[in-house]
């Protein structure tokens, strides 16, 4: 298969329609799940098909070592090679690595004014254009509405759509909108969340949050944990 071809056939091409054309430039969107429920799997997919697409991404992981965060994308990549049978796949595989930067902090050590600089530098002195930031291992019971309001706005200011995973904790409990009571304080800064909730064999992906409206609708996704890859619900 051609690559603008599987673009098109992307099941992400769902979400991007029920979301109004997804995130979008200036935008917060934030996957929510227990842990070890498919979030870095959900949210790597989405930066390889942005990727796939020709753009120029920056993941950013707090977690201790980064190294299976690269693990995360060769192995979606190679399943996503293997299943469409894609042509050229190895010229792809290298351009996709050649616009795709991971940086790595740890969250006690650092201010998110100090992590945005870092970003912001890589951006406008080092000329890596990136059109979306992933954002993964950032601990939201650490973080007060001011400092998620500074991401928010650090996005409008660099016109860019950031992405984070947030990981609930099996004691914490869904509002009655279905928002988790971990993101109460910060909801007015998420433009799109959506829930992972684990079925019988797969994870089902919800929107509880579009943009300005406040909602509870599945997506027709799921996250097969089998093969790691977002799927159209059939």
């Amino acid at each position: 298969m051609i690559k603008h071809e599987l673009i098109s056939r992307s099941p992400l091409r769902i979400l991007e329609k029920t979301t109004q054309g997804g995130v979008g430039k200036g935008n917060i969107g934030v996957i929510a799940a227990r842990k070890g429920t498919g979030k870095t799997a959900c949210l790597v997919h989405i930066a390889t098909d942005q990727l796939f697409q020709g753009k120029h991404l920056i993941h950013v992981s707090f977690a201790p070592d980064t190294s299976h965060i690269v693990s995360w994308y060769e192995d979606i990549f190679e399943e996503i090679a293997h299943r469409y049978k894609l042509d050229s796949a190895m010229d792809i595989h290298d351009d996709i690595i050649r616009r795709r930067v991971i940086m790595n902090f740890r969250q006690d050590g650092i201010k998110a004014d100090q992590v945005q600089k870092s970003i912001r530098s890589l951006i406008q002195d080092g000329n890596f254009l990136a059109d979306m930031i992933i954002v993964d291992g950032y601990d939201f019971t650490k973080v007060s509405a001011e400092e998620f309001s500074s991401f928010k706005k650090f996005a409008m200011d660099m016109g860019i759509e950031i992405w984070f995973s947030a990981t609930l904790h099996r004691e914490g409990k869904l509002l009655a909108n279905r928002v988790p009571e971990l993101l109460k304080d910060l909801i007015n800064d998420i433009d799109v969340l959506i829930l992972l909730e684990p079925k019988d064999t797969y994870v089902r992906l919800s929107l509880i949050k579009d943009h300005e409206i406040s909602q509870t609708e599945e997506l027709n996704l799921k996250l097969d944990p089998q093969i790691l890859l977002i799927a159209e619900e059939s």
